[in-house]
């Protein structure tokens, strides 16, 4: 049966409502082109668009963009030869893509957090959804130390940004994901929810992690673990081509993982 990009579309946006987002469309290619097949990342990298041709797909849903800003302006200067390169293999290889970032946030929970939750096998334990974050109860606390050794395991992660003494001992943990660890969010919620720890994806390190170091200073027993922006939000786009799959079986649907960014010299 004949699936346009738009039919996709609407079923992704359906969970969420009446949303009005200028960020979340098309930004390349028709909502009328017939798919051949679903790739499923965290970004438009150069290449993950190489790999979802390589795959046969022809639409690609990604939580963030491909032009280097979250407003997606193509670019701060379409002329530059990168920018230029990169519109032109999106177009040579006929690429659908899809940015998909309100939406999924704005699901009940948060699909985005719930992905998260889920691939650090914690979805079973006592948690809350807080909309933006996500709470969760550990059913024995454990070190910092042996949280990071566990988050690092399940996410297949190199390393691990942490605040706080590594013999902390946490059984409250706030999650955050994306760009949501920034102080005006992240703070509050060690108070409000009596949190040991929280793990976000990131934000500015002079708010909450100056923060959690004064407290780890004053004798306080609180703790940060910073995985970065992709690392806490890929395993919600994960969760999001598993749901695809379910729904568009006679379509391939392919999650294409992003790999690591920066690297440590």
């Amino acid at each position: 049966m004949r699936v346009t990009a738009q039919e996709v579309v609407t079923y992704l946006t359906e969970p969420a409502g009446d949303l009005e987002s200028r960020i979340d469309r098309i930004i390349a290619g028709s909502p009328e082109a017939e798919v051949r097949g679903i790739g499923v990342a965290f970004i438009a990298s150069h290449d993950i668009v190489l790999e979802a041709s390589r795959l046969g797909v022809n639409l690609l849903v990604t939580h963030e963009g491909a032009f280097y800003s979250h407003q997606e302006e193509q670019g701060f200067a379409p002329e530059d030869p990168v920018h230029a390169a990169k519109r032109k293999l999106i177009e040579s290889e006929d690429m659908i893509i899809y940015r998909f970032h309100d939406h999924p946030h704005s699901y009940r929970p948060d699909i985005i957090t719930a992905g998260l939750i889920e691939a650090l096998g914690w979805q079973d334990y006592e948690h809350r959804d807080l909309g933006t974050a996500s709470v969760v109860r550990l059913p024995q606390s454990r070190r910092l130390s042996d949280i990071a050794g566990h988050v690092k395991q399940k996410l297949n992660l190199p390393y691990l940004r942490a605040v706080g003494d590594p013999e902390t001992v946490c059984g409250q943990i706030g999650v955050a994901v994306g760009y949501r660890g920034g102080g005006q969010h992240a703070i509050p919620l060690f108070e409000q929810e009596r949190l040991d720890l929280m793990i976000i994806g990131e934000g500015p390190e002079w708010e909450t992690p100056e923060y959690v170091r004064d407290a780890s200073a004053q004798g306080r027993a609180k703790a940060l673990l910073m995985l970065g922006h992709a690392a806490s939000e890929e395993p919600g786009m994960k969760l999001i081509s598993e749901r695809l799959a379910g729904r568009f079986p006679g379509l391939p649907v392919h999650f294409i993982p992003s790999g690591s960014m920066v690297e440590i010299l």
